[in-house]
Protein backbone atom coordinates (compact mmCIF):
# COMPACT_ATOMS: atom_id res chain seq x y z
CA UNK A 1 0.00 0.00 0.00
CA UNK A 2 1.43 3.35 -0.92
CA UNK A 3 2.72 5.82 1.92
CA UNK A 4 1.13 9.16 1.42
CA UNK A 5 1.88 10.58 5.33
CA UNK A 6 5.57 12.82 4.57
CA UNK A 7 5.68 12.23 0.51
CA UNK A 8 5.85 15.90 0.55
CA UNK A 9 9.47 15.73 1.40
CA UNK A 10 10.55 13.25 -1.19
CA UNK A 11 8.85 15.50 -4.13
CA UNK A 12 11.31 16.49 -7.28
CA UNK A 13 11.97 20.23 -6.58
CA UNK A 14 9.92 20.88 -9.74
CA UNK A 15 6.72 19.25 -8.28
CA UNK A 16 7.31 21.35 -4.99
CA UNK A 17 8.07 24.46 -6.73
CA UNK A 18 4.67 23.92 -8.70
CA UNK A 19 2.80 23.44 -5.92
CA UNK A 20 4.33 26.78 -4.18
CA UNK A 21 2.95 28.43 -7.38
CA UNK A 22 -0.55 26.81 -7.72
CA UNK A 23 -0.79 27.20 -3.64
CA UNK A 24 0.32 30.76 -3.87
CA UNK A 25 -2.09 31.70 -6.67
CA UNK A 26 -4.85 30.12 -5.04
CA UNK A 27 -4.32 31.66 -1.73
CA UNK A 28 -4.15 35.40 -3.81
CA UNK A 29 -7.58 34.45 -5.29
CA UNK A 30 -9.37 33.12 -2.49
CA UNK A 31 -8.23 36.30 -0.46
CA UNK A 32 -9.15 38.60 -3.07
CA UNK A 33 -12.50 37.00 -3.11
CA UNK A 34 -12.82 37.81 0.57
CA UNK A 35 -12.23 41.51 -0.26
CA UNK A 36 -14.90 40.97 -1.89
CA UNK A 37 -17.20 39.42 0.45
CA UNK A 38 -15.95 42.36 3.06
CA UNK A 39 -17.29 44.81 0.55
CA UNK A 40 -20.31 43.56 0.17
CA UNK A 41 -21.39 42.44 3.74
CA UNK A 42 -18.83 44.16 6.20
CA UNK A 43 -18.09 40.86 7.44
CA UNK A 44 -21.33 40.98 9.45
CA UNK A 45 -24.51 38.83 9.92
CA UNK A 46 -26.45 42.08 8.87
CA UNK A 47 -24.71 42.62 6.09
CA UNK A 48 -25.05 39.04 5.27
CA UNK A 49 -28.76 39.55 5.08
CA UNK A 50 -28.68 42.41 3.57
CA UNK A 51 -26.82 41.38 0.34
CA UNK A 52 -28.98 38.64 -0.41
CA UNK A 53 -32.27 39.52 0.84
CA UNK A 54 -32.16 43.46 0.08
CA UNK A 55 -32.45 46.86 1.83
CA UNK A 56 -35.21 48.58 0.10
CA UNK A 57 -37.07 49.46 3.23
CA UNK A 58 -34.42 50.46 4.76
CA UNK A 59 -35.00 54.71 3.97
CA UNK A 60 -31.72 55.13 5.64
CA UNK A 61 -29.11 52.78 3.60
CA UNK A 62 -26.40 54.59 2.23
CA UNK A 63 -26.30 51.88 -1.00
CA UNK A 64 -29.56 50.67 -2.19
CA UNK A 65 -29.63 46.94 -2.47
CA UNK A 66 -32.36 44.85 -3.93
CA UNK A 67 -33.12 41.22 -2.81
CA UNK A 68 -31.49 38.49 -5.45
CA UNK A 69 -33.54 36.60 -7.44
CA UNK A 70 -33.65 33.05 -7.69
CA UNK A 71 -31.56 32.58 -10.40
CA UNK A 72 -28.77 34.91 -9.30
CA UNK A 73 -29.43 32.63 -5.78
CA UNK A 74 -28.90 29.32 -7.66
CA UNK A 75 -26.02 30.71 -10.10
CA UNK A 76 -24.04 31.94 -6.74
CA UNK A 77 -24.58 28.70 -4.80
CA UNK A 78 -23.69 26.52 -7.77
CA UNK A 79 -20.59 28.33 -8.68
CA UNK A 80 -19.60 28.77 -4.94
CA UNK A 81 -19.98 24.76 -4.09
CA UNK A 82 -18.19 23.53 -7.57
CA UNK A 83 -15.64 25.71 -7.52
CA UNK A 84 -14.80 25.34 -3.75
CA UNK A 85 -15.39 21.64 -4.00
CA UNK A 86 -12.86 21.58 -6.65
CA UNK A 87 -10.48 23.89 -4.29
CA UNK A 88 -10.98 21.62 -1.18
CA UNK A 89 -10.37 18.69 -3.01
CA UNK A 90 -6.95 19.88 -4.54
CA UNK A 91 -5.68 21.04 -1.10
CA UNK A 92 -7.13 18.34 1.10
CA UNK A 93 -4.72 15.72 -2.00
CA UNK A 94 -1.73 18.53 -0.90
CA UNK A 95 -1.91 17.63 2.71
CA UNK A 96 -2.82 13.91 2.53
CA UNK A 97 1.43 14.09 1.85
CA UNK A 98 2.38 16.09 4.81
CA UNK A 99 3.96 14.63 7.65
CA UNK A 100 1.86 16.59 10.08
CA UNK A 101 -0.41 15.26 13.42
CA UNK A 102 -2.81 12.76 11.75
CA UNK A 103 -5.60 14.56 13.47
CA UNK A 104 -5.37 17.78 12.54
CA UNK A 105 -4.51 16.42 8.72
CA UNK A 106 -8.10 14.92 8.85
CA UNK A 107 -9.56 17.72 10.35
CA UNK A 108 -8.06 20.40 7.62
CA UNK A 109 -8.86 17.99 4.73
CA UNK A 110 -12.50 16.89 5.81
CA UNK A 111 -13.80 19.80 7.37
CA UNK A 112 -14.09 22.58 4.21
CA UNK A 113 -16.35 20.13 2.88
CA UNK A 114 -18.92 20.43 5.72
CA UNK A 115 -18.28 24.37 6.17
CA UNK A 116 -18.92 24.70 1.94
CA UNK A 117 -22.59 23.21 2.33
CA UNK A 118 -22.95 25.02 5.55
CA UNK A 119 -22.26 28.37 3.71
CA UNK A 120 -23.56 28.77 0.54
CA UNK A 121 -26.20 26.43 1.14
CA UNK A 122 -26.87 28.21 4.54
CA UNK A 123 -26.92 31.58 1.94
CA UNK A 124 -29.52 30.09 0.08
CA UNK A 125 -31.87 28.73 3.29
CA UNK A 126 -31.24 32.64 4.37
CA UNK A 127 -32.64 33.27 1.20
CA UNK A 128 -35.25 31.29 1.80
CA UNK A 129 -36.52 33.37 4.62
CA UNK A 130 -34.41 31.66 7.74
CA UNK A 131 -33.06 35.09 8.81
CA UNK A 132 -30.72 33.36 11.78
CA UNK A 133 -29.23 31.20 9.33
CA UNK A 134 -27.20 34.37 8.52
CA UNK A 135 -24.97 33.29 11.77
CA UNK A 136 -24.29 29.66 10.87
CA UNK A 137 -23.08 31.51 7.30
CA UNK A 138 -20.66 33.64 9.20
CA UNK A 139 -19.66 30.85 11.19
CA UNK A 140 -18.66 28.67 8.48
CA UNK A 141 -17.38 30.92 6.30
CA UNK A 142 -15.41 32.22 8.81
CA UNK A 143 -14.02 28.19 9.76
CA UNK A 144 -13.52 27.57 5.91
CA UNK A 145 -11.47 30.54 5.51
CA UNK A 146 -8.98 29.42 8.69
CA UNK A 147 -8.55 25.99 7.46
CA UNK A 148 -7.79 27.19 3.75
CA UNK A 149 -5.12 29.24 5.63
CA UNK A 150 -4.12 27.21 7.75
CA UNK A 151 -3.90 24.41 5.27
CA UNK A 152 -1.76 27.12 2.81
CA UNK A 153 0.87 27.64 5.30
CA UNK A 154 1.68 24.06 6.31
CA UNK A 155 1.87 22.93 3.07
CA UNK A 156 4.25 26.55 2.00
CA UNK A 157 6.01 24.97 5.70
CA UNK A 158 6.55 21.49 4.64
CA UNK A 159 7.72 22.39 1.20
CA UNK A 160 10.12 25.22 2.29
CA UNK A 161 11.35 24.70 6.25
CA UNK A 162 10.92 21.16 6.41
CA UNK A 163 13.75 18.58 6.50
CA UNK A 164 14.23 16.23 3.46
CA UNK A 165 13.59 12.57 4.32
Amino acid sequence: MMELHGSIHRFPKEIELTILAFVTLLSIGFFGGLSFVNKTTEMKPSGIETNYLGNENDELATVMKFKKNEQEMLTIVHNHILSMSVIFFLMSLLLATTSINKKLKYFLMFEPFLSVILTFGGIYVLWKGFLWFKYIVLLSGILMTSTFAVSVLIIWHQILFSKKY
